[in-house]
């Protein structure tokens, strides 16, 4: 699984000389609602089904949406109460999910995407389960290896993440047949593995989620509770933020992901 990157907390000065956080003088310092951003080359590799594209996977708490910015495609979704489905993509489109979907993007021709994620620190703490057959999913330990990326050359890392591709997709296509042919009983083992297997980060992740989103939300609050009592001072506190990606063409679960970090989320 993915880890994210701690970032160090940076403190200033408060009007009475007190330390406080940037993020506690100025607002929350990630992307309005705590959504994360990134764009997304879509792999081009072909699976054993003779598509291509990427891995097949759903996430525990968090939402997911595409824009798309180049070339054509789709993505394939698998939930118990819609069934398998083909969505197509094509520039200036934009799809998004709920959690619990299976997702498979599938690559036509060039597809590139800007990926918006819900709950901004929690993708990149594991909250996305692959959808690998059952004997990799049968503890925390044994599914870490299957998925991992190791440090190595570019070519090494390719290979790593082509093969966990080539395994989910295995895993996609066994849910997906059961469930054509009118069997839940797969992928309802499938959401309870993937259940267990992120059961021991659910500590962090409420953290994540209390500094994060719950955090950005609850700003939100106190700007209405100050404008009610005609208070506006905080707009003097405005600021702009921008930066260029921190990472390019990192092997991602769909692809070549070019990432921010963004605030201390």
């Amino acid at each position: 699984m993915e880890e994210l990157r701690e970032l160090p907390e940076r403190r200033e000065l408060g009007e009475r000389g007190e330390h406080r956080t940037r993020e506690a003088a100025a607002g929350f310092a990630g992307l309005p609602g705590a959504v994360a951003v990134s764009h997304l080359a879509v792999y081009d590799w072909e699976a054993a089904d003779g598509l291509r594209g990427g891995t097949p996977h759903l996430h525990l708490t968090c939402a997911e949406g595409y824009v798309v910015t180049a070339g054509h495609g789709a993505v394939q979704t698998l939930t118990e109460t819609g069934g398998f489905a083909s969505t197509p993509l094509e520039p200036g489109g934009l799809v998004w999910f709920t959690p619990g979907t299976v997702h498979r993007l599938v690559n036509e021709d060039g597809l590139r995407l800007v990926v918006l994620m819900q709950n901004n620190g929690l993708p990149e703490a594991g909250d996305a389960v692959l959808t690998l057959p059952p004997p990799y999913l049968t503890d925390p330990e044994t599914y870490a290896r299957a998925v991992l990326i190791p440090e190595g050359t570019e070519a090494e890392q390719a290979a790593a993440a082509r093969r966990r591709r080539d395994l989910a997709v295995e895993g996609f296509v066994a849910l997906r047949t059961a469930g054509e042919r009118g069997d839940p009983g797969p992928l309802r083992a499938f959401h309870r593995a993937a259940a267990a297997l992120v059961r021991p980060r659910l500590a962090d992740w409420r953290a994540r989620w209390e500094a994060g989103a719950a955090e950005a939300a609850r700003r939100t609050g106190e700007q209405l509770d100050r404008l009610a009592a005609g208070d506006s001072s905080y707009l003097t506190e405005a600021r702009l933020r921008a930066r260029l990606p921190d990472v390019r063409g990192r092997f991602g679960m769909c692809g070549r992901l070019d990432t921010y970090h963004l605030g201390d989320a």
